[in-house]
């Protein structure tokens, strides 16, 4: 039983996987673990931009799953009201997350996967460019923070099983220790978090699985509210 099979957590040489999500609203201040405000339903001006950003079904009209994944995304990145409303200041802080956001992901290593922990996403970019996402992804919780800098791609496993946690961690990439993407069942969006995995939806898990390979350069950055 290898310290792989015991993997996403990592204290010494293990580490495992959980979540979180992405919204809009109107003013931006710091990440604050406040209750958010009650959900509208209320449609937003950038209703569709802001579904197709955090991967929601695009439709133009806000739902009850809309709005907790809005109302989320709002209050993990102190946009208040955190009511889920998609309106220009969520709007805008997509974009900006789009782009790669503050603190920016490496341009000069060829192929390489970004994570943004203080926004919960994740892409991957060559140079400069996009080639996949922004996705959501769900990392480490408190105590379990899944750790920033500069890692590589140095394992994978199409099926791998945690013998730690007794869970499967389909399209495992280990890039950190014990640390790696892999798709989980049911929402990235469900608190608290991994125990320091990058989860990830399985089509996105997949889409990594075929864009990455041993070698390839991960770099995390930023800080998850509450870690």
């Amino acid at each position: 039983m290898g310290v792989l099979g015991r993997v996403c957590r990592r204290v010494g040489t293990v580490v495992v996987a959980a979540g979180v999500v992405v919204p809009l609203g109107v003013v931006v201040a710091a990440p604050t673990s406040a209750a958010p405000a009650a959900c509208t339903s209320r449609t937003g001006p950038y209703q569709r931009q802001v579904e197709a950003a955090l991967g929601l079904p695009v439709d133009g009209r806000e739902s009850a799953a809309d709005c907790r994944a809005i109302r989320t995304y709002q209050a993990d990145n102190g946009i208040r009201p955190a009511a889920g409303y998609a309106g220009p200041v969520t709007y805008a802080a997509l974009k900006r997350r789009s782009a790669g956001g503050e603190g920016g992901c490496p341009t000069d290593v060829g192929r390489i996967a970004c994570v943004d922990l203080g926004r919960q996403v994740s892409w991957i970019q060559d140079g400069a460019k996009r080639v996949y996402g922004p996705v959501q992804i769900r990392s480490g919780r408190a105590d379990f923070a899944t750790r920033t800098g500069l890692h590589k791609v140095y394992y994978r496993a199409l099926n791998h099983w945690s013998t730690l946690y007794d869970v499967a961690m389909p399209y495992s990439q280990f890039f950190d220790g014990g640390i790696a993407f892999h798709a989980i069942d049911g929402s990235v969006t469900s608190p608290p978090g991994s125990h320091g995995c990058v989860n990830m939806r399985p089509a996105d898990a997949k889409a990594y699985w075929d864009l990455l390979h041993t070698g390839d350069e991960v770099y995390v950055y930023g800080r998850k509210s509450g870690t």
